[in-house]
This record gives structure tokens, C-alpha cells and sequence, in this order.
């Protein structure tokens, strides 16, 4: 297996030390950058900014730098920002502020061709889709939005790619408050838990409990 080129994109175009240290060859860029110098990197690490969709972040890198693999840093992260990173396609997930050894850990295992999910949404998605009854009849994937209204829908899909409350609210014109009241309804009306369940089944991993 050759040897990864790592290249970290952010806002400011940064190298955190950690990072260099974990590879001291990476080259670092801006998310407006072009592609850096020759020979170019063969796995794109990406620090989410602030207040974005992951999935907006992955389509934009896309657009720039085809279809490399991504690993997404997280300053904060969360088990439903993770599944929204993998439902975007990529390759690990992890904190922005990992030790060099876990990051080099991360790489070997997305070089190989595997996903780094983590142990915790690893347990829940384990304990979500061992929910589902082998009798259920299979559905199309968007058979769930049936059952909600267009706004509802509007809020499910922002759940779906790892949005908070806040994001959402400031995404839709409306209150923090507002949009609680809507994440509310959509679990009781898809019959699920959590952000999570909600987030598969906008994803077409799972489909909601039967009423």
C-alpha cells in the first residue's frame, strides 16, 4: 500500500502542530484554495467551520478537489454531526483536537479502505437498527416524510446533516424555541428516541416504528 499524502483544510488554512506532528509531510489550504503543489495529497482531512452542514462542506470540497477521501475534525463532536458526515460520504470522523497516535490510527485504518465511526455512534447505531423487525416491509426511502408536514420535513433533513438547534433556527427565520417544538413532533410522529434515529431513517438506513 503506498504511503498517504495528507493534506487539512480549514477556514484559515492552518497546521496544528498535532497534526504535523502526526504527519510531518501534510500540507495544509483553505477551504477556497485549489488543489496545493505537486504530487497532490491522496486523503483530505477537513476541520468543519463553524455553523455549516457537513454535507454543504463535503459538496463544496467536491466541487474543488473531486472525489478524495475526507476524514472530518470536529471541534465539537457529536454522535449526529458523525452519522451526517458518513451519510455525506465520509471516510472518519474524529475530534480536531485527536493525539497524533489516534490521528495516525484514523489514516491507517481509511487507507485501508475502512471507516473510523468511533465506539460511541458505533453503539447506538448497533442499538438503533437492531430495532427494526425482519417482518417490516420495506419502504422507500422518503416514505417517512409522509407523515410530516413540509416544515417538519424541512427540520428533519437539517437533523439528518448534523445541524443544531441553533443552526436550524437561524437556517429557517424562526426561534430556538420554535424549532424544539418541531424536533418534538418529529420524533413522536416517526415513533423514534433520538436526533439519531431520526437522522437514519432521513438517511434510508432504517425505517420508523410501526404506531
Amino acid at each position: 500500500m503506498k504511503q498517504a499524502r495528507h493534506c487539512f483544510i480549514s477556514e484559515s488554512g492552518e497546521l496544528l502542530a498535532r497534526w504535523q506532528e502526526a504527519f510531518p509531510k501534510a500540507s495544509s489550504i483553505r477551504f477556497d484554495q485549489g488543489m496545493p503543489v505537486q504530487p497532490a495529497p491522496t486523503l483530505l482531512w477537513v476541520r468543519l467551520p463553524q455553523g455549516r452542514p457537513v454535507a454543504n462542506v463535503l459538496a463544496d470540497i467536491r466541487r474543488i478537489h473531486g472525489n478524495l477521501p475526507c476524514i472530518i475534525l470536529s471541534d465539537l463532536p457529536d454522535d449526529d454531526q458523525a452519522l451526517a458526515s458518513f451519510s455525506a460520504a465520509a471516510r472518519g470522523y474524529c475530534n480536531t483536537h485527536a493525539v497524533p497516535a489516534f490521528l495516525r490510527q484514523v489514516a491507517e485504518v481509511v487507507g485501508q479502505g475502512g471507516l473510523w465511526i468511533g465506539e460511541s455512534l458505533m453503539s447506538r447505531l448497533v442499538d438503533a437498527t437492531s430495532r427494526i423487525e425482519a417482518k417490516e416491509p420495506i419502504e422507500s426511502s422518503d416514505s417517512w416524510a409522509a407523515a410530516l408536514t413540509p416544515r417538519e420535513q424541512e427540520v428533519a433533513r437539517a437533523i439528518a446533516e448534523g445541524a443544531s438547534n441553533k443552526e436550524i433556527a437561524r437556517g429557517m427565520g424562526i426561534t430556538e424555541r420554535t424549532v424544539k417544538l418541531h424536533v418534538g413532533s418529529v420524533l413522536e410522529k416517526l415513533g423514534v428516541r433520538d436526533r439519531l434515529q431520526v437522522a437514519l431513517i432521513v438517511s434510508g438506513h432504517r425505517q420508523s416504528q410501526p404506531a
